[in-house]
């Protein structure tokens, strides 16, 4: 993580831990080469957006055991690839974003605006 910034431009910071996140697994959402998704975006994940993703193929909600995968609930923290974001945010399903612990590694597919205007602070708010 060191040097990887959030799309504020400052340091980036964790994303989640419980459950642990992040293309790594390391509770953050840094990118790199092997991250072809860019799982950048830290979200705070919503009934709708995993009802949202479940239709799109992607099931977050079903524990994966073999992949050490627990299983998602609305209020969990997760960095969602930057185009799954982006298609959730134009059919109205985006959940909201953890700015700090965003990199701006998704700023290549996602506006700026739009992850602003989805902003929260702490994921409570």
């Amino acid at each position: 993580m060191e040097g990887e910034k959030n799309v504020l431009g400052q340091p980036l910071q964790a994303c989640g831990v419980e459950p642990l996140t992040g293309f790594h697994r390391d509770g953050t959402c840094r990118t790199g080469p092997a991250d072809i998704g860019v799982h950048g975006v830290c979200t705070v994940v919503t009934e709708a957006f995993l009802a949202f993703s479940r239709q799109h193929g992607n099931d977050l909600s079903t524990p994966r055991p073999e992949f050490d995968f627990p299983g998602l609930i609305p209020g969990d923290r997760w960095c969602v690839c930057a185009a799954r974001w982006q298609e959730a945010f134009e059919q109205g399903a985006a959940p909201p974003v953890i700015l700090a612990a965003t990199s701006a590694a998704v700023l290549d597919t996602v506006a700026v605006e739009d992850l602003l205007a989805h902003a929260v602070e702490d994921g409570r708010s």
